[in-house]
C-alpha cells in the first residue's frame, strides 16, 4: 500500500511540474531513480513486501517490448538514404567499435573475466537510451540532423544489440559437452525470433488495415490492435524457441513498412504508455537494484562505468563520423550523449537468467553505469543542448549540422517548439 501511494503521489506531482521541468537540469529518470534510491534506503517506510527485483524485471520486460516495437515501427526504408546517414554511421561503425573496445577494456579491468564474459558486458552496455537526455532530442536548439541521429540510433541499437548479448551469453556458458546445445539454442533465438516477428507484423498489418478500410474497427482499437501485435509476436516467438524481444523489434519494423498507416496510429498512444512503464522501471531500479548493490560496487567497477560513458563511446563515435564534415564539437556532442538505460537493465536480467559466469559482477557494473548515466546525462542535457545550439547557430551558413537538410522522421521523443 505504501508503494502504491508513493507511486501515485509521485506521478501526480511530477505531472504537475512536467512542463517546467523540461527547461531544467532535472529529467524524469533522474527524479524517479532518486526517489527509488530514497525508498530503498527506507525514507518512505516499507516499500512493499513483494519481490522487488522480480517486479523490476517484469516492468523492464514490458517496457522494452513496447519500446522495441514502437521504435522499429517508425523506421521507413524508403527514407533511409535521405535521412539516416549519421544514424547508419553510428550503428554500423560506432556500435561494433564500441562493443570491441568495451570488451577489451573489460578484459583488462577484470582479468578473471573470460573473453566471452567481457563481450557479454560490452554488449549489455552498448545500447543507448535517448530518454535519459530528453532535452537533447526534443529541443529545437539542437539542429534537426543531430538530434534525429541520436534519437534514431537510440531507437534501433537496443534491438540490434540483443542478438549479440544472446550469442555471447551462450558462448560464455559453453562447456566441452554442451557446446553444440548452447550454439543451437543461440541460433534458434536469433533466427526464429525474426521469422515470427516478420510474419506477425505483415499478416497483422494486413488484417488491421483491411478492418479499418471497411470501417469495422475504430481509431482506439486500431491503436490497441497494433500493440497487441507486439505482445503476440513476443509470446509466439517464446513458445517456438525464438527470442521474443527480437520478434517484437522485427514485428514493428515489418509493420512500419508494410502497413505504415497502422504503425502511425499507435505512435502517440504508445509514447504515453511507454513513458509510464519507463518511469516505473526507473523507480523500481533505484529502490530494488541500485540501492541494495550501491555499496558493493568496487572502485574498478565505477571506473569501468565512467569509461563506458566516455572513452568507450566517444572514440568509436568519432571514428564512425570521420569524413562526415561535421564540426569537431559535434563529434564530442554525439559521443557524450549516448546514455545507458532501460535496455542495459533488462539485458543484465537476461545475463542473470542465463547464469553467465561473472553475472553478479556484470550486474553491479551495469547498475553503476546506468546510475552514473541517469544523473550525468540528465544534468548536462538541457544546458548542453542550449550551448551547442548557440554555437551551431553562429555557423549556420557553413556548418553541415545546419545547412544539410534531412526529412523529419518520426522518432521516439517528439520535437516541441518550447525552446
Amino acid at each position: 500500500m505504501h508503494a502504491l501511494l508513493l507511486v501515485s503521489v509521485l506521478i501526480l506531482v511530477f505531472g504537475a511540474l512536467s512542463e517546467r521541468l523540461k527547461r531544467s537540469p532535472f529529467t524524469p529518470p533522474m527524479i524517479f531513480v532518486g526517489v527509488g534510491l530514497a525508498a530503498g534506503a527506507g525514507w518512505f517506510g516499507s516499500f512493499g513486501e513483494y519481490d522487488g527485483v522480480e517486479l523490476t524485471r517484469v516492468l523492464a520486460e514490458l517496457t522494452l517490448i513496447l519500446v522495441l516495437f514502437t521504435d522499429a515501427s517508425r523506421v521507413r526504408f524508403r527514407e533511409l538514404e535521405a535521412g539516416y546517414q549519421l544514424p547508419l554511421r553510428l550503428l554500423a561503425l560506432g556500435m561494433p567499435l564500441s562493443l570491441l573496445l568495451g570488451a577489451a577494456l573489460a578484459k583488462l579491468s577484470f582479468p578473471h573475466f573470460s573473453v566471452a564474459s567481457a563481450l557479454v558486458l560490452a554488449a549489455v552496455l552498448v545500447p543507448t537510451d535517448a530518454a535519459l537526455g530528453q532535452s537533447v532530442v526534443s529541443s529545437p536548439n539542437v539542429p534537426l540532423r543531430i538530434r534525429q541521429a541520436l534519437n534514431v540510433e537510440s531507437g534501433l541499437n537496443d534491438g540490434l544489440a540483443l542478438p549479440f548479448v544472446l550469442v555471447f551469453a551462450a558462448l560464455a556458458n559453453m562447456s566441452n559437452d554442451s557446446a553444440t546445445s548452447w550454439l543451437v539454442f543461440a541460433l534458434l533465438q536469433v533466427t526464429l525470433g525474426p521469422v515470427v516477428g516478420a510474419a506477425v507484423g505483415y499478416l497483422g498489418g494486413l488484417l488491421v488495415t483491411a478492418c479499418v478500410d471497411r470501417e469495422w474497427m475504430d481509431h482506439s482499437f486500431a491503436q490497441l490492435s497494433a500493440l497487441a501485435l507486439a505482445f503476440l509476436s513476443f509470446l509466439i516467438s517464446e513458445m517456438v524457441g525464438g527470442n521474443g524481444f527480437i520478434a517484437a523489434f522485427v514485428c514493428g519494423l515489418t509493420l512500419g513498412n508494410s502497413a505504415p498507416r497502422v504503425a502511425t496510429e499507435l505512435q502517440d498512444f504508445a509514447e504515453t504508455e511507454g513513458q509510464l512503464f519507463s518511469l516505473l522501471t526507473f523507480l523500481c531500479f533505484g529502490a530494488h537494484l541500485a540501492w541494495p548493490l550501491l555499496f558493493d560496487v568496487t572502485g574498478s567497477m565505477w571506473l569501468y562505468a565512467a569509461l563506458s560513458l566516455t572513452l568507450m563511446r566517444m572514440i568509436p563515435v568519432a571514428l564512425s563520423l570521420l569524413g562526415s564534415k561535421l564540426m569537431p564539437l559535434s563529434y564530442g556532442f554525439l559521443g557524450w550523449f549516448g546514455p545507458r538505460g532501460l535496455a542495459s537493465i533488462l539485458f543484465a536480467f537476461i545475463v542473470l537468467e542465463e547464469q553467465v559466469p561473472e553475472h553478479d559482477a556484470i550486474l553491479k557494473i551495469v547498475v553503476a553505469t546506468v546510475l552514473l548515466s541517469v544523473f550525468a546525462h540528465g544534468a548536462t542535457a538541457w544546458p548542453g543542448s542550449k550551448v551547442y545550439g548557440r554555437i551551431c547557430e553562429t555557423r549556420r551558413n557553413e556548418a553541415p549540422e545546419e545547412w544539410t537538410r534531412v526529412p523529419e522522421l518520426p522518432t521516439r521523443i517528439s520535437y516541441r517548439p518550447d525552446g
